[in-house]
């Protein structure tokens, strides 16, 4: 039968930070890729964004071979371990499974990330191999979340001299400080990224470009730039009221949290003894009312205006969020905000109505239904939209779409400047950390096979 690892008891883990699950033991771990059927078209392997070796890793850990296993495993993912935590396989390769529908998904996540914490464990994971010296060449890579990181990897193994510049003072994006540790803890991100460091990656962090340095000092730097920032402008709440203080931004709140791990001193987005209420149904969302619990909430209800099986949040972390004592309130969006430092939300009952472009019922407001709901912290975790990069880099010539995404030919992954390329949630907007790694690994291509060019360029007019 299906099985996956043993979580931890709800009030435990609402006390602490840690994972949530306890790892599997070797013998459930082989039991579970058991019982994949090894099935003539592996649907798995087709709805994962990377397109992982699922049947074969699966075949070889229910053979007892575990190093071969994670060595097929992080053939085509950069960051299988992190993958295995974060992905919403109920979503992607586990609901496509052939057998979920009759006896429960292989639990795909839970042995991947098994067999590459068994290959840490056990020295597997060897350094990065570097296949040529092209280090006349260099590359400056804006941004170390997934897209930045993966790009970075798979170009120094090229032999391309690689710099990384980051905002913040650790690498590693949201998966260090938008993710919160009871679903990724930091020490599994920090030591990929020191593995890139050990290869020769310099990380430059601190750098806000634009501010210190701008695109364009970038690009006499190097011979090619990757723009990989991701979407941090958040959508804002239309609501009377949505000024007030103690109404705070997702990212905001959880990069504090984050912080705050990492043994910082932060002020303020702190719900410990508040009455906290979170708008939105994605992922982020799910986030903030589980951080809002480990922070000694007094209630935490999360507003959503569409209903349970429209949500566009994993339904696994939506369970997590309830047995954890999150209050969902369904069919409700916030109509208005009391006090100058918020003190309540007035709520709108929505219904459903016809279907959207999305697929998904739209939500309208029901007449006959609004009420208070107490809240001393309001968290808006509505989505992300691109940022004015063309303004922010001091770039104005940098093409983007209507929605503020860079506009790239996608076939080379190169903006409309030459020699600078996008990827990730920048180009795609807001999606999965497995996408990001999938457009950092296929920019990557794209840029070796520019560089070789322009090298080729060189040789020939020398």
């Amino acid at each position: 039968d299906q099985s996956f690892p043993a979580k931890r008891a709800a009030a435990a883990r609402a006390d602490d930070f840690l994972e949530i699950a306890r790892p599997y033991l070797i013998a459930k771990a082989e039991e579970q890729a058991s019982r994949c059927s090894q099935c003539g078209v592996p649907f798995c392997q087709v709805h994962c964004p990377l397109h992982n070796n699922i049947p074969d890793w699966l075949r070889l850990t229910a053979e007892g071979r575990l190093e071969e296993a994670y060595e097929a495993s992080a053939a085509t993912s950069s960051m299988p371990e992190i993958c295995g935590r974060i992905c919403p396989q109920d979503r992607l390769c586990e609901g496509n499974c052939v057998i979920e529908p009759g006896f429960g998904a292989v639990t795909i996540g839970s042995v991947e990330k098994f067999i590459t914490d068994t290959a840490w464990d056990n020295g597997w994971v060897k350094p990065l191999r570097v296949v040529a010296d092209r280090s006349g060449q260099s590359v400056g890579i804006i941004g170390a979340g997934p897209a930045g990181l993966t790009a970075a990897e798979m170009l120094r193994v090229k032999g391309y001299a690689v710099h990384v510049y980051d905002r913040h003072d650790r690498p590693g994006g949201l998966l260090t400080y938008g993710i919160p540790g009871f679903k990724l803890e930091k020490d599994v991100v920090a030591r990929r990224v020191a593995r890139l460091a050990a290869a020769g990656i310099v990380f430059h962090t601190n750098v806000d470009v634009g501010r210190g340095a701008s695109l364009d000092d970038l690009r006499a730097r190097h011979d090619a730039v990757l723009i990989a920032t991701g979407v941090y402008a958040a959508r804002e709440l239309m609501a009377p009221g949505s000024g007030a203080g103690e109404i705070v931004e997702a990212l905001d709140y959880l990069f504090a949290s984050n912080r705050r791990g990492f043994g910082e001193s932060v002020v303020g987005f702190d719900a410990a003894d508040r009455d906290v209420v979170v708008v939105g149904g994605g992922d982020t969302a799910m986030d903030c009312v589980r951080t809002a619990v480990r922070q000694g909430a007094r209630s935490v209800k999360c507003l959503y205006r569409r209903d349970r099986e429209n949500m566009p949040g994993s339904p696994r972390e939506v369970a997590h969020a309830e047995e954890e004592g999150v209050e969902f309130v369904w069919l409700s969006a916030p109509a208005a905000f009391s006090g100058d430092r918020v003190t309540g939300v007035h709520v709108q009952r929505m219904r459903l109505g016809p279907a959207d472009a999305s697929g998904r019922r739209a939500p309208e407001a029901d007449p006959m239904g609004v009420e208070h709901i107490a809240a001393d912290l309001v968290i808006k975790a509505l989505g992300f939209d691109a940022e004015d990069l063309p303004t922010i880099f001091a770039a104005p010539d940098l093409s983007v779409t209507r929605w503020g995404t860079l506009r790239v030919d996608h076939a080379a992954m190169m903006t409309n400047l030459p020699g600078v390329f996008a990827a990730g949630d920048i180009v795609r907007g807001s999606s999965l950390v497995v996408w990001a790694i999938r457009d950092g690994r296929d920019v990557a291509k794209a840029m070796h096979t520019w560089l070789m060019a322009q090298a080729s360029t060189a040789r020939v007019a020398a």
